[in-house]
């Protein structure tokens, strides 16, 4: 009997995508395996005239997949792994992760300047993203936020014709001064992240990558994941031929590192790992939303136990007294 997986997918030009790129690495891996895609549209694609903040985080982006895993109308999900809370419902796991992509974060301009720092005074900034927002403005709290919501294709025509974003700035300038909340200001950069507009063959956007040291990426940045039923032992099976070991450990550093701290959408967490033979070198980040505070640390250790290395680097940044700022923006 031949066999059949059926894989969720938002139905954005990236979501497609990445679910048609694991189709393809499934049916090289299985040959005869039949992939039928099963579009979606998600909450967080549907409301786009408010801020992830405002409406309920990045996890708005998957419910609707994990549902319909749930329900037995798809097999796997196809995720962006910056998307998916640190708890997963009861019963599914993130059964494959696929070898991590440019974790970087992306500065496009229209100017050709290649550096935040080189930016006008004053200069508009759009993002989606209070992690990238609370490190910009501690870099820079001259530049103006616009908060940017959209695809990547939407967000690219928008800095390119000047259009603004409708949606209005997350949190008060550091400058004190109120951001752009009617959208019309033309924006001299955006921040994206350069995975995307790599898969969508649009490298070329990318002006520079932005330093960690100067942006700090999302936790699993670059990381694609696939989830599925944990009782699905066919599933499963088709799924671990596309595991790539290394990225599942600073995986799971970087979400061990998140889960622990207990952040939100509202929470400017940033958690990047790098494995080097048997070491991982995790660095993280928690910072006020308007970047007047950023609490950094550093931590190498074992990757036997990446998890626990993620855990370890929270305490010490929590006890650097990222708790009481946590619990206020949890709070508010």
């Amino acid at each position: 009997m031949t066999s059949r997986l059926r894989i969720a997918t938002r139905k954005s030009q990236l979501a497609l995508w990445q679910a048609e790129h694991v189709s393809a690495l499934l049916r090289a891996a299985h040959p005869g395996l039949e992939i039928e895609l099963v579009p979606l549209l998600t909450q967080g694609d549907r409301i786009q005239d408010r801020t992830l903040a405002a409406i309920g985080g990045k996890g708005l982006f998957i419910k609707e997949l994990e549902v319909a895993i749930g329900e037995m109308r798809a097999d796997i999900a196809v995720h962006s792994m910056k998307d998916v809370p640190a708890e997963l419902p009861d019963g599914l796991i993130i059964a494959a992760v696929l070898e991590r992509a440019d974790p970087h974060d992306a500065l496009v301009t229209t100017s050709g300047i290649a550096r935040l720092e080189d930016l006008p005074r004053g200069a508009v900034v759009g993002t989606s993203s209070l992690r990238r927002q609370a490190q910009i403005r501690a870099l820079r709290p001259d530049l103006r936020i616009e908060s940017l919501r959209g695809n990547v294709d939407t967000r690219l025509r928008k800095l390119d014709t000047g259009a603004g974003s409708g949606v209005g700035a997350d949190v008060p300038s550091a400058a004190g001064s109120a951001d752009v909340a009617s959208g019309a200001a033309r924006m001299d950069a955006i921040v994206l992240a350069c995975a995307g507009l790599i898969r969508l063959g649009l490298e070329s956007r990318i002006t520079a990558r932005l330093d960690p040291k100067v942006c700090l990426p999302a936790v699993t940045q670059g990381v694609i994941g696939i989830e599925c039923r944990q009782s699905d032992s066919r599933t499963v099976a088709f799924l671990q031929a596309l595991e790539d070991p290394a990225t599942r450990k600073v995986m799971d550093a970087e979400r061990a590192f998140a889960a622990r701290l207990g952040g939100s959408c509202q929470s400017p967490i940033a958690a990047y790992a790098q494995l080097d033979a048997d070491r991982i070198t995790l660095r993280g980040l928690v910072a006020e939303p308007d970047g007047s505070r950023l609490l950094r640390d550093s931590l190498a250790g074992s990757a036997a136990d990446p998890a626990g290395l993620g855990r370890q680097l929270a305490e010490r940044i929590l006890a650097a007294g990222a708790g009481p700022l946590l619990e206020r923006l949890r709070a508010s």
